[in-house]
């Protein structure tokens, strides 16, 4: 007789995430409708966290299954629901529908997010089906701003994205969800009408839509091709390095997105480095610790001339491609003054050198 395998020694959990672009293309639907579909079949599931905004198709896909209690939290003299993590941990299921990947949980509980509560279900060995929108993936912040007009503040690491097993586009027509929205399926009726005044707008859900299915498409391709890839990148014939220029500059965090999500795409190692002495070491720690949070490897150089510890850094490490944040311009530019950019521009004359402007937004 042997001892049951340690809680360390189960196998990960798989993550499947159902992804759409906009609210109520069915996402909430969708993830039910697959839990009924395993209890049908025989398999131990259960709902951690559902979120039915009131619409009554999505409330019924929810009878019959095993619901796991919300954890009720207290915050400045109000009361939350959470996701019971630890109870779902209790129970133990074999499957876990989880709604709202992004989530952001009230201060105080043990974790920020609830992708990091959906990580130790995982690490338990319990599978997820899980729900978002294209909007949270953090690297495609800033064109979503740009899009949309508005800010995402719940956000995604595309590393976490890439850890899921299966990413599922859940899909709706723009115009068929404009359709729902005016019969008042997605929001009551005031809600609905200030939805089309500003984010349900064709236009915008068409580029939502099509941002989202492009994204699919690449997080089906580097599943399918992922298994080919030698698994050290010195072993690949003409591997790509990126180095992305950190400075305090607030176009920074910016451009650590852009070069992440290039760095994705062609599957290449990803740097962020900065120089020192600089104007402002705590903004520069500030997004250091971003680029972290994205899993990218962090540099801090020491040389008073940035544009040389740059591009020396660059030639001895193999970068292919650097990125770099245009400064602010100035209106009376200050004689004799040093353009880092410039200089990089210059001394790397044998590098791909990208220098994306700030994004201004009225």
């Amino acid at each position: 007789m042997t001892d049951a395998a340690p809680l360390n020694a189960r196998p990960r959990g798989r993550l499947r995430i159902l992804l759409g672009y906009a609210a109520g293309v069915g996402k909430t639907y969708k993830m039910l409708e697959e839990a009924q579909e395993l209890k049908r079949a025989g398999r131990d599931i259960a709902v951690g966290y559902f979120e039915p905004h009131g619409r009554k198709d999505t409330i019924a896909k929810i009878e019959g299954l095993e619901v796991i209690p919300r954890r009720r939290v207290q915050y400045r003299d109000r009361e939350f629901e959470e996701m019971d993590t630890d109870a779902i941990l209790a129970r133990h299921p074999e499957i876990c529908a989880v709604d709202e990947f992004p989530h952001t949980n009230v201060p105080g509980s043990e974790r920020t997010k609830r992708w990091e509560d959906v990580m130790v279900l995982l690490d338990a060995g319990i599978d997820v089906i899980t729900t978002m929108n294209i909007q949270h993936l953090e690297s495609l912040n800033d064109q979503m701003r740009e899009i949309t007009g508005v800010q995402v503040r719940e956000t995604i690491p595309d590393w976490v994205v890439k850890q899921a097993d299966e990413v599922v586009f859940v899909d709706v027509p723009p115009r068929a969800l404009l359709n729902r929205l005016q019969r008042g399926v997605i929001y009551g009726t005031d809600k609905a009408q200030r939805a089309l005044q500003n984010f349900f707008k064709e236009p915008t859900l068409a580029a939502l839509r099509e941002m989202a299915l492009r994204q699919t498409a690449h997080e089906v391709d580097i599943r399918q091709t992922g298994q080919d890839e030698p698994e050290f990148p010195a072993e690949r014939e003409h591997p790509e390095r990126i180095l992305i220029h950190v400075t305090e500059s607030p176009a920074t965090a910016a451009l650590i997105r852009r070069g992440r999500r290039v760095a994705d795409y062609l599957k290449a190692d990803c740097f962020a480095v900065a120089v020192v002495p600089s104007a402002d070491p705590a903004q520069i720690e500030r997004h250091l610790e971003f680029a972290r949070k994205l899993h990218i490897e962090t540099r801090i150089l020491e040389n008073e001339d940035p544009a040389e510890a740059v591009v020396d850094f660059a030639r001895r490490n193999g970068v292919t491609q650097i990125f770099l944040s245009r400064p602010p311009r100035r209106t009376f530019p200050f004689i004799g003054k040093k353009d880092p950019v410039m200089d990089i521009v210059r001394l790397a004359q044998d590098r791909q050198v990208t220098v994306v402007a700030e994004r201004r937004h009225a």
